[in-house]
């Protein structure tokens, strides 16, 4: 991981709180790690704690650039060499089998060319639904890779599919996945 150029994005689910420590492991591992946050992803986790974790700022808005002046869809694009979003909701798994772009983390998935990892996570009642399934038929097909949900107990108190994979899982899914990527 040392020296990696990793984009992570988060949407919003509860699942977040996982994504700090995953984000927290990746740095730990020498990867350099910026953040795209969903408006939904801050009614969960707060921005501060992945810019403590990072050292660098968190992207929310496409149209305020804080970096890249030709805007942060393209300038955070560029420099990724893997964009992980985690939690990748219900909601982000529709806009992204059907090309929206109507946030900054959605918008960096039309704009990367690097490899792109989504970790599901909701209600398990969610998770089984034939449109959800469509869907991660659709990006899979699209070339995206997944890992997860797995089977656990979940936020609502339900037990089921739906709980994000670990962020230890996700790591190893990260190294695996820049394993096949020359690096920039």
């Amino acid at each position: 991981m040392q020296g990696r150029e990793i984009l992570i994005g988060v949407t919003g689910g509860v699942a977040a709180y996982k994504t700090a420590d995953l984000v927290s492991q990746l740095v730990q591992s020498g990867a350099r790690v910026s953040v795209v946050m969903t408006p939904a992803a801050k009614q969960f986790i707060g921005a501060t704690t992945f810019e403590a974790l990072t050292g660098r700022p968190v992207y929310e808005s496409t149209f305020a650039p804080q970096e890249h002046h030709v805007g942060e869809h393209i300038g955070l694009a560029r420099r990724a060499e893997l964009y992980v979003i985690a939690p990748a909701s219900a909601d982000f798994l529709h806009k992204l089998a059907q090309g929206a772009a109507d946030d900054l983390v959605s918008l960096l998935a039309l704009t990367t060319t690097c490899p792109v990892l989504l970790a599901p996570a909701m209600n398990n009642e969610m998770w089984i639904k034939p449109a959800v399934q469509r869907n991660v038929a659709q990006v899979q097909s699209d070339g995206r890779h997944t890992i997860g949900p797995r089977d656990g107990w979940l936020s609502c108190g339900a037990v089921g599919p739906g709980r994000m994979a670990e962020p230890a899982e996700i790591l190893a899914e990260c190294s695996k996945l820049l394993g096949k990527v020359k690096s920039k």
